[in-house]
């Protein structure tokens, strides 16, 4: 018989995923110079990269508040987003973004030339059309009418 295939969750990350994210995650390092009122390995325990990365992928990708986030599959919500914030300040997701491209440059051949940007400065042409006038401008004309 073959090897299983295992199937992931669009949020679970794979084992090979793991290994390219891995690296990126910033370590915990204790400055000499400080004075700590705790004792090295006191008070509580860190959450697991993995299971901290798992958690933000689950919020991105269901869209969740991190309130919701589930405690007993996930841990602290709180804590989470707290590490989410120190990756995001230590460039962690744009390093796994430039990384996933480059990555994808080098299986697909990416036409660097041709990329553009979508995006739009301007309301859409029809939009007064289909839904009327903005609420706020609607309480203006009725003030503005003259009764006789």
């Amino acid at each position: 018989m073959g090897e299983k295939t295992k199937f992931y969750k669009t949020w679970e990350i794979s084992d090979i995923l793991w290994e390219k994210v891995s690296p990126l995650i910033p370590k915990k390092e204790r400055d000499e110079c400080k004075k700590y009122k705790r004792k090295p390995g006191a008070g509580r325990k860190a959450m697991e990269p993995r299971k901290v990365f798992e958690a933000i992928v689950f919020v991105l990708r269901t869209g969740i508040q991190w309130k919701a986030l589930p405690k007993e599959k996930y841990g602290s919500s709180s804590s989470v987003h707290k590490y989410f914030l120190e990756w995001y300040h230590a460039g962690v997701f744009t390093q796994l973004w430039k990384n996933g491209l480059a990555e994808y440059d080098e299986m697909e051949s990416i036409a660097w030339e041709w990329q553009s940007i979508d995006g739009s400065q301007k309301k859409a042409p029809l939009a007064i059309e289909s839904v009327g006038p903005n609420p706020t401008d609607r309480g203006k004309m009725e003030r503005n009418k003259v009764s006789l």
